[in-house]
């Protein structure tokens, strides 16, 4: 039985036509990060706020899940179907690529596009359409306090629980398209190598924690997360 984690950022979804954040061309050199992305913001301009969302949300209509996404799912329901192992995904992404590529259990540490929260009760929803200012929570009936359910600056990342205690129980640590740069998830690596995990790194080019991880694996996720994935599926099968 083999314990599995995996770390996904922006990288692996960039291959789908979504666009990251911190890119030469990313949301964050258009918009202001504390005008759009902090609650503060939301506090000031709400409307700025769901002016800058609602569009990502409509652009996941437009695409689709990559090769990766898909040989993740595979290799998860592989996992624990053939061994009985853990096979969990912790994902820095908004979207639901994960999910139509056949992942299941996905935990989104920053929040998910699809679903809206109530800014007064906290009720969260699924969500497609556009968030719009006169909209009414069905639980607590406040009007004009539906935001998007993203984890903005300054928020405690969601399912933290989750992660640490999933990173405790890990033989095999491997994060994919991030860039170290953001904690806490930059901050996985070395807990799983003092659990006792080994770690490896899937990225188009080196993070800022590269260093930490045992082995390293270089190129676009389509290729090089599919080989490993089908790589690990491999191995179970030798196994049986």
């Amino acid at each position: 039985m083999q314990n599995i984690v995996v770390l996904t950022g922006a990288g692996l979804s960039a291959e789908s036509g979504l666009q990251t954040f911190r890119d030469e061309s990313g949301h964050w050199l258009i918009e202001d990060v504390d005008a759009v992305a902090s609650i503060e913001g939301w506090l000031r301009d709400p409307q700025r706020v769901l002016d800058f969302y609602n569009p990502r949300r409509a652009q996941l209509d437009g695409v689709q899940p990559n090769a990766a996404h898909v040989a993740l799912g595979k290799a998860q329901t592989a996992v624990r179907e053939s061994s009985g192992g853990a096979f969990t995904i912790i994902t820095q992404n908004i979207d639901d690529l994960h999910e139509r590529g056949g992942a299941s259990g996905v935990i989104h540490m920053h929040g998910e596009l699809r679903k809206q929260r109530c800014h007064v009760c906290d009720a969260l929803s699924p969500y497609e359409a556009a968030i719009g200012r006169a909209d009414v929570c069905l639980s607590c009936g406040q009007a004009g306090a539906m935001r998007p359910h993203v984890v903005w600056f300054g928020e405690m990342p969601i399912g933290m629980d989750e992660c640490l205690e999933a990173l405790a129980a890990a033989d095999l640590f491997v994060s994919i398209g991030t860039s170290g740069a953001v904690q806490p998830a930059a901050s996985f690596v070395a807990i799983a190598r003092e659990g006792g995990a080994r770690t490896l790194e899937i990225n188009l080019k080196p993070s800022e924690t590269a260093r930490l991880f045992d082995e390293r694996r270089y190129g676009p996720a389509s290729q090089v997360v599919t080989d490993w994935a089908w790589e690990t599926i491999a191995g179970l099968e030798t196994r049986l």
